[in-house]
């Protein structure tokens, strides 16, 4: 069962993603069709990070996601010397 911390933590997920998936769509969607002059432009980085960042997070999960497996066979192959 679920504690109070639990839940807390998970519907803090939820909203940073919606967020974060909201901040991200208006800027690569909306943006590019209002004025360049428009003050909504001022609250979004400029467009070239709208390729660059979502690269560099998807390189990190990668290296993350490498090392985790990395280090489960490391764990398992270690186990089977000790048998």
């Amino acid at each position: 069962m679920a504690t109070r911390l639990d839940q807390a933590a998970g519907m803090s997920l939820i909203v940073f993603s919606v967020m974060l998936m909201t901040y991200y769509s208006i800027w690569v969607i909306v943006l590019p069709f209002v004025d360049s002059s428009h003050v909504l432009h001022k609250y979004f980085l400029p467009r070239e990070y709208s390729v660059i960042l979502p690269g560099i997070a998807a390189i990190i999960l990668l290296l993350c996601i490498g090392a985790f497996t990395a280090f489960v066979m490391w764990k398992n192959q270690k186990q089977k010397k000790v048998n």
